[in-house]
């Protein structure tokens, strides 16, 4: 039998291609349905705890809620530095359909400035889209009555009521107090360093200068959080809870703020620096640089047009001269060098040289103020008197190094600790501070030349008003030596409970008590027959002081006749001072820049700062320069 071969037909094949295609398709179809179910498997089962964690974190958000800034006081309750409340207008930008054309329309309403459009932008960047963003602050009444009547037209847009620095005194204290200002990128990497980021939420404000800066982290509290329910567009609907925010803590001052307001009245339209200071326990009572500033023109950002006043001013009102003005300290500088030489054994009280009115060393004319000399000098006159060519000799007889180690201990060319950030360092010659200071060999070199003009307070000497004031209470405080501060005591905005900043003493200076009589009873001398006299004249108290005078630049042996220099070649005036001088309440140092004879300008400023503090009298009006010979320095 023959079997016949019949060829697969062309319908058979396209069905087994079919079947195949089918079966392909229907396995990617079920190896997509398991991928489905592993991966819903591992979303709702496996990564349930995370991803409702991330939903209600989507849902729910936190928003910062700023604390009141705490309160800064002087030692008698006048408030220095507080918060006020006034009205902003502001805009929710999730709630705002078009936020240029509603900002457009906002500024025909109320006055819109180019500097509150460039604010607004910034915090937009940096805010989430459903917080309420200032566009204006500090709208007065009758703006605000002007947008509630319009309010309909605006949604997303309301007025509130903000919390604002205020410094009700104006410029008195500045320099002491400093301003607040807006956050800038580092002062962020400052609050990151000390671990308050997440205490910054919510804040646009922060201390610059003064104690503003220094306490920052004590005056600014603890911000609040309020949980606000937001939809799938971010917009809020409604508040879960509040956490309220913890004030800042308050700052009592040991200033004296009508101390303060007396003492930068007597200086007038002079500039200059004050410092005084209670001897006992190195409490500031008043911290003056002339002229300063008003801190009200910082709090929400400076117009150009102030900057550029202050910034380009050449009386330079924003340096703090009390704290970083280095200055010689000419004359007042002769009652520690006298100290020096009775504790070094170098004088006696007693002990006198004959004054010709000039000293020469090498060839070199080292001239007194008094043409013709002083005569016989023993350390009482040459306190009194000011006698230059004692201190040229003692100098020359007692040596740089000697000098440098004496004075060193008395805070003298080393920062006093204040608490104020900024403060130098001045400078204390010395042999090893010149090798320091200057880099060829012949210029590290110290001559016998330069230790004369250190004795009478000048050539590298160069202290700081408070360095000095520190110094003069060390003395009235017979050598107990106090760090200067200015907190008082910091108060607890929760518990009310008041933390004193204990006095620091920083050393017991191993002084003579007879010694340190010998000073004061010179000293007082100036007040009553030297120097100082003028000043003093009619005083209701005992007080002790010392007149100096520094040079600006050198005359190089000419006379000085103030009429006929530039203001700003003029001699700086200067004055120490202590009172009571039987218990001593007040130590100071006074500056007056380009302010001539310090007997002149300086004492009287002095005059009327004391005769506030120990009596109450009040000034009429600034201090009166008082006509002295010119040899009172």
């Amino acid at each position: 039998m023959r079997i016949r071969y019949t060829a697969p037909s062309t319908q058979d094949n396209e069905l087994d291609r079919f079947r195949s295609r089918v079966m392909v398709a229907a396995g990617a179809v079920v190896l997509a349905f398991a991928l489905l179910i592993g991966r819903f498997v591992f979303l709702q089962i496996i990564q349930h705890d995370y991803y409702i964690t991330r939903a209600e974190d989507n849902r729910i958000s936190l928003v910062p809620i700023a604390p009141n800034r705490g309160v800064i006081l002087d030692r008698n309750g006048t408030v220095m530095a507080r918060n006020y409340s006034a009205f902003t207008l502001e805009i929710t930008p999730s709630k705002v359909e078009n936020l240029d054309v509603t900002i457009e329309n906002l500024g025909k309403l109320v006055e819109i400035l180019p500097k509150d459009r460039r604010r607004f932008r910034k915090l937009l960047e940096e805010s989430k889209s459903f917080e309420s963003l200032p566009i204006r602050t500090r709208l007065n009444d009758e703006e605000v009555a002007r947008f509630a009547a319009n309010r309909y037209l605006f949604p997303g847009v309301e007025v509130k009521a903000r919390l604002f620095r205020q410094y009700p005194l104006g410029a008195v204290a500045s320099h002491a107090l400093g301003y607040i200002n807006r956050i800038n990128k580092t002062d962020v990497d400052t609050i990151e360093q000390n671990e308050q980021l997440a205490n910054y939420k919510g804040t646009d404000h922060i201390g610059k200068t003064g104690l503003e800066q220094k306490y920052e982290f004590q005056l600014h509290g603890e911000t609040g959080y309020e949980e606000v329910e937001t939809d799938s567009g971010g917009h809020a609907i409604r508040s879960l809870s509040r956490t309220a925010p913890v004030s800042g803590n308050d700052l009592t001052l040991t200033l004296d703020a009508k101390l303060q307001e007396i003492t930068e009245k007597a200086f007038g339209d002079r500039r200059g620096a004050l410092v005084a200071i209670e001897p006992s326990t190195g409490g500031i009572l008043a911290l003056v640089s002339t002229p300063s500033f008003d801190p009200n023109l910082f709090v929400d950002g400076i117009r150009t047009e102030d900057w550029d006043l202050l910034n380009n001013s050449p009386d330079r009102p924003m340096v703090n001269r009390a704290l970083n003005g280095a200055y010689p300290p000419g004359s007042t500088f002769k009652p520690f060098m006298a100290l020096a030489a009775l504790e070094l054994g170098k004088r006696t009280p007693q002990q006198t040289i004959s004054d010709p009115g000039s000293f020469t060393l090498g060839g070199h004319v080292f001239r007194d103020d008094k043409k013709g000399g002083h005569g016989l000098v023993d350390m009482y006159k040459s306190i009194v008197q000011s006698c230059d060519t004692y201190y040229y000799m003692l100098a020359n007889d007692m040596g740089i190094d000697n000098i440098s180690r004496f004075m060193g201990p008395l805070g003298l060319g080393s920062k006093t600790g204040v608490d104020i950030e900024g403060e130098s360092e001045g400078v204390l010659p010395s042999q090893e501070w010149k090798k320091r200071r200057f880099k060829r060999p012949e210029q590290q070199k110290w001559f016998a030349g330069e230790t004369i003009s250190i004795g009478i307070g000048q050539g590298y000497n160069a202290y700081t008003p408070i360095q000095l004031a520190q110094a003069m209470a060390a003395l009235a405080n017979n050598g107990v030596l106090f760090r200067p501060h200015l907190v008082r005591h910091i108060t607890n905005s929760k518990t009310g409970e008041k933390t004193l900043v204990e006095p620091e003493p920083l050393r017991r200076l191993p002084w003579k008590q007879q010694n340190i009589d010998t000073i004061k009873n010179a000293m007082i001398g100036v007040n009553k027959e030297g120097t100082g006299a003028r000043a003093f004249a009619g005083a209701e108290y005992v007080s002790g002081g010392k007149t100096g005078t520094a040079q600006v630049f050198s005359l190089k042996g000419a006379d000085y006749k103030a009429g006929k220099l530039k203001q700003e070649l003029r001699d700086h005036a200067l004055f120490i001072a202590f009172a009571p001088a039987e218990n001593p309440k007040i130590a100071l140092a006074v500056l007056v820049e380009n302010g001539g004879f310090g007997a002149q300008s300086a004492a009287p400023i002095a005059r009327m700062v004391i005769d506030y503090y120990l009596l109450g009298k009040l000034p009429k009006g600034p201090a009166e320069e008082v006509d002295t010979p010119d040899e009172e320095d």
